[in-house]
Order: C-alpha cells, then structure tokens, then sequence
C-alpha cells in the first residue's frame, strides 16, 4: 500500500483525490471548501459539514438521545475518537439507531461536500474523527448517492440557492392543503434560517428539508432571500460660492511614488 503524504491546496476535484486516497487504501481527512472526509483504509467512515446539522444535533434535537448522555460520552471517549462505541457500551444508544443517525448524517454533509465537487483543499494522513468508527461506506456508494441526490433536487426546483441562502416566505400567498412535514418546514422560514439551520430546528436530515423546501419553492412559496444593497453614500454638498479653480496636479517625484506605493501595500496587508 502506498502511504500518502499531507498534501496542500490543490485544483484537483474532491472526487477525483478521494479516488486516488480509496484505490491506495488510505486513511485520514479530506478538507474541502465545504467539509471534511473521514477514510480508513480507503472507506468513508465519517463526513462533516457546517452546512448540515452533525450527528450529535440530531440525536439530541429528535429526542434519541439526552445532551447530559452525549456530552458525557464527548467527556469520556472524545480524545480516543471513540465516541460512537462509548454511547453504545453506555446503554445510552442502541447500536441500529447510532448507525442509522450515522449512514443519515454521513449522506447528508456528502451532498454538499461531494455533489457538486469543488477543489480539494487538503489531506492529513492518519486523521481521525472523534466519533471513532460507526460503519464504513464504499467510495463510490457515496459518490453515487450524491449525485443521485442533486439529480432528484434538480427535477424538483432547478435553484441551488435554496440549498444554501436564507430563504423567505413569499409575502400574499396562502397555501392550502400541504402535507404535514412541508408544511411544518414553511412555519420555520424566516428570512433568516438557511436549510440547515431548519433541519436542526425540526432535528430532521437535511436532504429530506431540503426536499420539501425546493418543493415550496416550485409551488411559488419560498424564496432565496436576496441580500438589502449597501446604503448609497450621500453625494458631497455643492456650494452656492464660486471655489477656486481646481489646483493642477503634478506627477509625483520619483521617491514619492515609491513610498506611495509601499504605502498602498502595507494597507493591502
């Protein structure tokens, strides 16, 4: 086996440096501009993202599991990345529901780290999360359920704004007869909360929120919310008394454009 080295910032897709990482049988962390990817010997063992609510928001939030549970077993086992195996051994977590928790929240921070497959950033050889292992997925199992992901996300509203902004509830309408889940998604937009942060609210997937509030916004429910333009700076006042005639300027000497320069640079820095 061919042991990787850290690597730095690089053009190469995610997907395709994960492909070289899985076929070398490696193991440790993927950087990208929007998550991170856990291997262990060329399986994907954990994905996180700030864009998805993580796997201790959900068990938390949905009632599975009390925090006091999950911050003792953070406590106990988070230095020897052994938190999964701590919940179980603790009685606080049955084996089915953690690993169903982990397959939902792995799949749903892939999507946004893998779906669309932006730059990888970097690679720490022997990196582990703190979760420790829960059930290692194939590569190409979540490389193919990404893109089945944005391809389903696709055909129902084709806006990929709606995945990451803000939304809005469009002002004047009056939905009726909504399914039960969409219609406790809409009470929770805002104009404030982003997908992610509704998923947390609901302790939902955020790939099933994301679902119905793509569904909102082809029925003409939801919007991006579009950021207010910076206020306009007031124009100078114009004075009613002749002022004297604009004073020519000539070029600088030399020395002066040089120190203008150095000057401008350091403000840069």
């Amino acid at each position: 086996m061919i042991t990787p080295t850290r690597t730095a910032h690089t053009d190469e897709p995610a997907s395709a440096l994960l492909g070289t990482l899985a076929a070398q049988g490696a193991s440790g962390a993927l950087s990208t501009e929007a998550g991170i990817v856990y291997l262990a010997a060329g399986h994907v063992v954990h994905v996180e993202s700030a864009l998805t609510p993580d796997i201790g928001d959900l068990l938390t939030h949905s009632g599975a599991l009390a925090p006091d549970g999950w911050w003792e077993a953070i406590d106990q086992a988070g230095r020897r990345c052994r938190v999964g195996r701590q919940l179980v051994d603790s009685g606080h977590l049955a084996v089915g529901a953690l690993e169903l928790c982990h397959l939902g929240a792995l799949f749903d921070a892939a999507y946004f780290v893998l779906a669309h497959d932006g730059p990888a950033l970097r690679f720490r050889p022997g990196a582990a999360h703190w979760l420790g292992a829960v059930r290692a997925v194939p590569l190409d199992t979540v490389l193919r359920e990404s893109r089945r992901r944005r391809e389903l996300l696709h055909r129902i509203w084709p806006e990929p704004a709606i995945d990451l902004a803000p939304l809005a509830r469009v002002p004047g309408t009056d939905p009726a007869d909504l399914p039960h889940r969409r219609s406790r998604t809409l009470a929770q937009v805002d104009g404030v909360r982003t997908a992610a942060q509704i998923a947390t609210v609901l302790a939902c997937r955020t790939f099933h929120t994301l679902v119905e509030l793509r569904r909102l916004a082809a029925a003409g429910l939801v919007v991006p919310k579009v950021p207010a333009p910076p206020p306009a700076s007031a124009p100078a006042p114009v004075s009613a008394e002749p002022g004297p005639a604009p004073r020519p300027t000539a070029p600088d000497e030399p020395d002066t454009a040089l120190l203008r320069r150095l000057l401008h640079a350091l403000e840069a820095l």
